[in-house]
């Protein structure tokens, strides 16, 4: 899932990234959606896609692990840039976080979870 108008050296342009021959690979649907965030904050105009990179080259920096964390890493990275920009306060992502974990815990398995 490289998306639409991300050239080859974008992505070659982001550390480490989990790859395979069609593009990035996800484990899970939520490193696919935190791929996409960040994809669309740059094509908004949020950050260039060097200032992404080198946001999580520094936040990769510190990470001493195999690889099943970079997902993690890219949103800690994707959350300073957002917070770094005055685009959210660190306030309004943690609360739309607990939503998040309210909605999904009450919504039964199988469903689609709504806010």
């Amino acid at each position: 899932m490289s998306g639409p108008d991300l050239a080859p050296e974008d992505l070659a342009a982001l550390p480490r990234l989990p790859v395979d021959a069609e593009g990035p690979v996800f484990a899970e649907p939520w490193q696919a959606q935190a791929f996409a965030m960040a994809v669309q904050l740059h094509r908004a105009g949020a950050f260039t896609w060097t200032e992404w990179a080198a946001a999580l080259a520094d936040e990769l920096k510190g990470a001493n692990d195999d690889g099943s964390h970079y997902y993690e890493h890219w949103l800690k990275a994707l959350e300073g840039l957002v917070t770094g920009r005055g685009l959210a306060s660190h306030e309004a992502l943690h609360d739309m976080k607990h939503a998040w974990e309210d909605a999904y815990r009450r919504t039964p398995h199988g469903k689609s979870v709504e806010l």
